[in-house]
């Protein structure tokens, strides 16, 4: 497998997607300072250098990968991959070369369909289980999923490709922009919780907390400055500080093959996000209370997203090094512009806030209303069982008073089905001519 056809899937599959603790750890790893790479012009891939593609979040993960893993072994199908463009495979026209794979590699795909519509089909049942549902048509059920075929469940066709690229793209993309609304509700959720704290403490308390809180937004704000992402000045840091080299000597096309971990002729996501390390450890630190980590990943996230708008020109989600180049000879590139991190940023407005907290209330009187409904069936549930409990108690005293009184009539006490429990015992012949002698 070449490093390079690898980069090329995660196109297909990594593409827009929010990556947090595989860049953090890519970032420990990223730059081998004790090697010196600046007298080294051209060097081969490195397999043990490969950075494993991490989950991209998408229920049908695995069957994604398992799909890449097996086109990965076909030769003719890995040349096409290796010249085609990001629209092209977008477009669906790559997925007409599954047609000219070899018949080994589309029965292990034939055989990866067949597993995942039988899985689909197993999620299918346990939710109909759940809900006591029967009589469903499964086939029409599994129209659901977009990323294969459901009519052809056996084999795997070029249509299926063609789903599977444009299902994971659209998805990923959907992911991507959920990531961001979902930071902005957390953000809202916070200032709407301290709000109502303060709600509940008299004035010197209340004017204690707020103290506090603007000592820490303070504390949190006071930082070294961040360098534009991107930036001749963030770059030449990271040269200096990560790398251990001369700031005096820095090198694009150098920098660039220095942190191409993998050699593969790209800086992909990861390897980008890896850049910005140091300008976020000026800002986050997860010993300080007033640092919050899930800020910092949302800023990582802003800051990938910004350099690969001003930087990856055909929007693949890799940067080539002609790309990166050009990149560098730009006004943008010597003299950015300040960059400012979130705590700078208003990131929602009071009509948002209020907004929000009206669909909390909303949410939490519904859950209300629910509790209430829930309460009364309880309540209605131990009325019926406690009537059920007297009822019964009255039962096995009526039998008791029946019983008692067979018993002063010199009537033997009868079971539960009125058969006697006292059975006298039935004498033979034998027996009955002893008595009578």
């Amino acid at each position: 497998m070449t490093s390079s056809f690898q980069m090329r899937w995660k196109i297909i599959q990594l593409q827009y997607c929010f990556l947090l603790v595989p860049c953090m750890l890519t970032a420990l790893e990223a730059v081998p300072i004790d090697v010196d790479k600046t007298k080294v012009h051209n060097t081969e891939p490195v397999e043990s250098a490969r950075i494993d593609p991490p989950d991209t979040g998408l229920y049908y993960d695995e069957y994604l990968k398992q799909v890449i893993d097996v086109l990965e072994t076909d030769q003719h199908f890995r040349e096409k991959l290796q010249k085609a463009d990001i629209e092209e495979i977008r477009s669906g026209r790559l997925s007409k070369e599954l047609d000219l794979v070899s018949h080994h590699v589309r029965t292990k795909l034939d055989e990866l369909k067949r597993q995942e519509v039988a899985r689909l089909r197993m999620l299918i049942k346990a939710k109909l289980d759940s809900l006591q549902d029967t009589g469903m048509n499964h086939h029409l059920l599994l129209k659901q999923f977009e990323h294969l075929n459901h009519q052809n469940p056996d084999t795997f066709e070029s249509s299926d490709l063609d789903m599977l690229i444009k299902a994971a793209t659209a998805d990923l993309e959907q992911y991507d922009r959920t990531r961001h609304e979902e930071f902005k509700k957390y953000e809202m959720m916070k200032e709407h919780e301290r709000r109502e704290y303060l709600k509940t403490l008299n004035e010197e308390k209340r004017k204690e907390e707020e103290s506090k809180f603007e000592e820490m937004r303070r504390k949190h704000e006071n930082h070294p400055k961040v360098n534009h992402p991107g930036s001749k000045d963030q770059l030449k840091e990271v040269w200096e500080e990560a790398d251990g080299l001369d700031p005096n000597d820095f090198d694009p096309k150098t920098f660039f093959k220095l942190h191409d971990v993998n050699n593969d002729g790209f800086l992909d996501e990861q390897e980008l996000e890896a850049l910005f390390t140091r300008e976020l450890e000026k800002v986050y630190d997860p010993r300080n209370a007033e640092d919050d980590m899930i800020e910092m990943e949302e800023e990582r996230l802003r800051m990938r997203e910004h350099v690969m708008n001003e930087i990856d020109n055909n929007k693949d989600r890799l940067v080539t090094l002609e790309e990166f180049l050009r990149a560098t000879e730009k006004k943008e590139f010597l003299e950015p512009d300040s960059w400012e991190t979130l705590g700078q940023q208003q990131l929602f407005t009071e009509e948002e806030l209020k907004e929000y907290e009206s669909i909390i209330a909303m949410q939490e009187n519904e859950l209300k209303k629910r509790a209430d409904e829930l309460q009364k069936q309880k309540e209605e549930l131990q009325r019926q069982h406690d009537h059920l409990e007297a009822q019964k108690q009255e039962y096995q005293q009526a039998v008791q008073q029946l019983e008692h009184k067979k018993f002063q009539q010199g009537i033997a006490p009868s079971g539960p089905a009125g058969e006697l429990e006292f059975k006298p015992p039935i004498l033979n012949n034998q027996d009955t001519d002893k008595e009578s002698e």
